[in-house]
């Protein structure tokens, strides 16, 4: 049990850190800022449904992709390390994300639900995390990471209000801190298995 429940948070954590609800809210604030209570429900919801249909597929397509193209579990723990590093210190030398310019009846799927919720970061994340720890842990930690996005989403209006912009930034800056240092580590593994060695 206690083993099961290490392997979770060791799911949960990294993900938690690659979406970065709390550091997407300002973009998500800036571009729902105008529309109506329930017309930001109705996006949020369908923001959540995409982000849920592009990563779920991910955690059982990933090994397949995998094998197809003939890429071993050093290989891609090096490459995705390598990716989520670049990602991550953008974000820290940046001043702000970018939100994405786009007609508000279209933010749910695009860039709600993609990339904002599940981008990049969080995709390459997914696939190693299978490779780690299996389909189960890592479909349940993705699921309640888009839920918390989603939730984060609907008390957007009270969680800004109390962060503030400023604060938003700075939890923003220590999540990317931590995804750059899980890159550094599964580098480190990928490397360590190559050469043979106990990581």
């Amino acid at each position: 049990m206690h083993f099961q429940l290490k392997a979770f948070w060791l799911c949960f954590v990294p993900l938690f850190v690659a979406v970065d609800a709390l550091g997407v809210l300002p973009i998500f604030a800036s571009l729902v800022g105008a529309a109506e209570d329930g017309q930001v429900r109705r996006l949020i919801r369908t923001s959540v449904i995409t982000a849920l249909g592009v990563a779920l597929p991910f955690i059982f397509l990933g090994e397949w992709v995998l094998r197809l193209l003939g890429i071993t579990v050093a290989d891609f723990m090096i490459a995705g390390g390598l990716i989520l590093l670049v990602l991550s210190v953008r974000d820290l030398l940046s001043t702000e994300k970018r939100p994405i310019a786009v007609d508000v009846e279209e933010l749910g799927p695009v860039p709600l639900g993609v990339p904002l919720i599940v981008g990049p970061a969080v995709l390459t994340t997914i696939m190693l995390l299978v490779r780690q720890h299996g389909f189960g842990l890592t479909a349940i930690a993705t699921t309640l990471n888009i839920g918390i996005a989603g939730a984060v989403f609907i008390f957007s209006g009270r969680i800004m209000r109390f962060m503030g912009a400023s604060g938003s930034q700075i939890a923003s800056k220590i999540a990317n801190l931590l995804l750059a240092a899980i890159a550094i580590m599964l580098m480190r593994k990928g490397i360590f298995i190559i050469i043979g060695c106990n990581p």
